[in-house]
Parts: C-alpha cells; sequence; structure tokens
C-alpha cells in the first residue's frame, strides 16, 4: 500500500499555496495527519461521514470514543455547542490554547460524533497550520492523537506518523518535531469547570 503524500510546512510562515493543498485532500474526504499546539493530529472534514468512519478505524477504536474537533474561533464554537455567559467567560482565558473544552452538543453536531453522548469536546489550537486549515476549508475538522495503532505511543514527529500509519492516511503535514503532551480536558457543562485530563495547558483554578 502506498504511503501518505509528506507535505514540510513552516509553522511560522505556513505557505498558503501548500495548505491549500491539503484543503483540496480535506475537501474531498480525505484523512490527513496534521501539527497541532501538543501532538500530531488526524483529521478530515467534521460533515463527511465516511472520512470519520476512517479515522475511526485508523485508531482502532470503537465508537463509543469520542472524538473532539478544531472550530476557527469562539463564535464558531457557538453554532455547535451551547454556550452560557459562564462558559464564554472560560472560553475567552482558555482559548485559543492547549486545551479540550467539553461543552453540550448543539443539534448541527454530525450524529455519527455523539452516538449516545450529549457532549462534544472542542479545540482552538494555537498552530498557524492548523488554524490556517480551518480558514481555507470553512469548516472544522476532527482532531484526535496520533497514535501508534498498538501501542497507544504519541506522535511528535510527522515521519513516524507516515512509517506506521502512511498507508491508511492521505496526506502528512510536517509541521517540525512537537511535544508528546496532549491537550488539558476541560469541561464547562451545568456551569462547573472540571479537569477531566491534565495535559499541556495549565489552569489556574484559583485565579
Amino acid at each position: 500500500m502506498a504511503k501518505a503524500q509528506l507535505l514540510v510546512i513552516d509553522p511560522l510562515r505556513p505557505n498558503p499555496r501548500k495548505l491549500a493543498q491539503a484543503v483540496q485532500v480535506l475537501d474531498r474526504g480525505g484523512v490527513i495527519a496534521y501539527p497541532t499546539d501538543t501532538v500530531y493530529g488526524i483529521g478530515c472534514d467534521l460533515h463527511n461521514r465516511k472520512a470519520i468512519d476512517r479515522i475511526y478505524r485508523i485508531k482502532r477504536m470503537d465508537r463509543g470514543h469520542p472524538l473532539s474537533f478544531i472550530c476557527a474561533d469562539l463564535s464558531n464554537i457557538s453554532d455547535y455547542a451551547y454556550v452560557t455567559d459562564f462558559a464564554y467567560r472560560w472560553l475567552r482565558r482558555l482559548l485559543p490554547g492547549a486545551f479540550t473544552v467539553v461543552l453540550p452538543a448543539h443539534r448541527s453536531v454530525p450524529k455519527v460524533l455523539l452516538e449516545k453522548r450529549r457532549e462534544v469536546g472542542i479545540r482552538v489550537p494555537e498552530c498557524r497550520i492548523a488554524m490556517n486549515l480551518i480558514e481555507q476549508l470553512g469548516r472544522p475538522i476532527i482532531s484526535t492523537s496520533a497514535t501508534h495503532p498498538e501501542t497507544g505511543e504519541i506522535f511528535i514527529d510527522a515521519e513516524e506518523v507516515r512509517d506506521v500509519l502512511g498507508g491508511e492516511l492521505d496526506m502528512v503535514i510536517d509541521g517540525g518535531l512537537l511535544t508528546n503532551e496532549p491537550s488539558t480536558v476541560v469541561s464547562l457543562i451545568e456551569d462547573e469547570i472540571n479537569i477531566l485530563r491534565e495535559g499541556k495547558g495549565i489552569i489556574d483554578l484559583a485565579d
């Protein structure tokens, strides 16, 4: 099986033409690996069910495992989740940044992501490549950590992603070496803040 195309993009000054190549892959239902402000992610167009099905197969995950997605900004989040005044204040503090924020799902979220759930995890990473992909595509993209299917090892090198998962992906964007820390997962359900997973993002609850 042929390996995915490797596309090297400068994380500080992303080339729009190269980004457009990745967006074309996403737009036609492809699955890519791309850098974030934490680890490498695997993603696709939020509204393409077949591509989401592929991600579940690539990750060897059952449907009970939630997938988060990246939105363009805080106003875009309200298109997919119910945001109270309490949640909005915290979103302004946390995003963009290394956080996945759990919120009540809006009916616009594709059903394939919800199953029996009523919540969604949403990211707005501080990463130019990821955010420029969203901007050019015009729609959110799925964001799940690129990990080894057998060991669960988190990939921080695009070459490693391609070596292990390249046969199942359409493209791998190389944005350089990343950290091995996933995002901090924060629930804002019922106007309470709860840290569900500690990661790269730091929260001062005393502030």
